[in-house]
């Protein structure tokens, strides 16, 4: 049974497993989920993040030191990062339209009087872009700050381009130290089916029926959103771009978006997205190994599909109308907050955070959908990697094509 075929059956048990517990023996859930399946998530989550940081260093400086080029790694940032601002700005604009159509917060009561939520300040925008570069490389390295990560890597990617031989050592070290990762990643993903059904399992049932029911159109707004972007604005730009099957390519990245959806981390399934990119997608390591990890840091297009929905949502039940001008706003605080807040703990409720100051809604609105978040999160943590890997096959296309040209 392939890989894939496994996840999804762990995801659906899980689910399963998570509801049918909550259902008939909801008293003997916290101690099934302290000794079974948080323990089987924890291990797996512990072991993929073991190999985020060293895959990313190693595969960033190898990407970059095979573009060689100076001219094309710019061309080719030029496309990544122009590709996931389109495609944020496309889906917080579907977000907005999805909510202001169903209108989720005009649909049963909310209790707002007791409602209440403090949220985290995010660093201004200047200082995010400053901070991208280290003062102190081994501490970026500890602490896990990607954007630093990444720009120390293409640094000395960059210098090992620049250098040629006299550096050939070294580069054969990086090399192999990627392919001892690729091994590794290899490896834990035969425990992902495990992983999976526990993390699962411990988020579908802690949720609890009753909070599901009361925010029951919310979350079918957002999930539809979640489709309608994947299918639309990825599917459309696989096809129209890339000239590649949509279907080919949904059906070779399933695995890496089913650990998403079970570990609701970018970052942690990253090793896994990258292996699959290049396997199935058949993306070369050097594209592959710029764009997706660049793109689990600053791509957050779920994320933003979330705030569009969650501010039409919070707007309805404080009965707030929101003007066209407004909802421009929202539109560009969401698409700047996602580089802004890149790298920040908890940065889907931060933007979300911003998004609603910036248009003069209750922050306190947050502790209404704060309870099912964390299956949303699932969602669209697997929508944010597909973008990621959507990017990487049309600039891996679009550079093939122009390297023809010159051919």
């Amino acid at each position: 049974m392939k890989l894939s075929t496994k996840i999804i059956i762990a995801l659906i048990a899980g689910g399963i497993t998570g509801l049918l517990i909550n259902l008939f023996a909801p008293g003997i859930f916290p101690e099934l989920d302290k000794f079974v399946f948080t323990p089987l998530g924890k291990i797996f989550l512990n072991l993929i993040n073991m190999l985020v940081v060293p895959i990313v260093f190693f595969s960033i400086t190898l990407g970059t030191a095979g573009l060689g080029d100076p001219k094309k790694l710019g061309r080719i940032g030029v496309k990544t990062i122009s590709y996931f601002l389109i495609t944020t700005s496309i889906a917080i604009i579907i977000g907005l339209t999805l909510a202001s159509v169903f209108q989720p917060g005009n649909v049963g009561e909310f209790d707002v009087t007791n409602v209440k939520y403090e949220s985290e300040e995010a660093p201004p925008v200047s200082e995010t872009l400053l901070n991208i570069i280290p003062t102190n490389p081994v501490k970026a390295f500890t602490e896990g700050n990607m954007l630093q990560i990444i720009t120390f890597s293409i640094f000395v990617g960059f210098a090992l381009t620049m250098l040629g031989n006299k550096t050939k050592g070294i580069l054969n070290l990086i090399e192999q130290g990627n392919d001892i990762m690729m091994y590794l990643v290899n490896l834990v993903m035969k425990f992902a089916p495990y992983g999976t059904f526990g993390l699962i399992v411990s988020a579908v049932g802690s949720q609890g029926l009753d909070a599901i029911k009361a925010m029951g159109l919310y979350m079918i707004v957002v999930v539809l959103a979640l489709l309608v972007h994947a299918i639309i604005t990825y599917g459309g730009s696989i096809a129209l771009i890339a000239k590649r099957n949509p279907l080919t390519f949904f059906k070779g990245f399933a695995p890496a978006m089913g650990v998403a959806f079970s570990t609701s981390s970018s970052n942690a399934t990253l090793p896994i997205s990258m292996s699959t990119a290049q396997k199935n997608l058949k993306v070369p390591e050097s594209i592959s190994s710029f764009v997706q990890p660049l793109g689990a840091t600053i791509n957050m297009d779920g994320t933003a599909i979330m705030q569009g929905v969650a501010t039409i949502f919070i707007a309805q039940v404080f009965n707030v109308d929101l003007s066209l001008t407004q909802l421009i706003t929202v539109v560009l605080t969401a698409v700047l907050a996602s580089v802004g807040t890149a790298g920040v703990p908890g940065v889907g409720l931060i933007m979300l955070a911003m998004v609603l100051n910036s248009v003069n809604l209750p922050v306190e609105g947050i502790a209404l959908i704060i309870g099912i978040d964390r299956l949303l999160d699932m969602t669209r943590t697997a929508v944010n990697i597909t973008g990621d890997a959507a990017c990487a096959v049309i600039v891996a296309e679009t550079e093939a094509k122009k390297e023809a040209v010159k051919a």
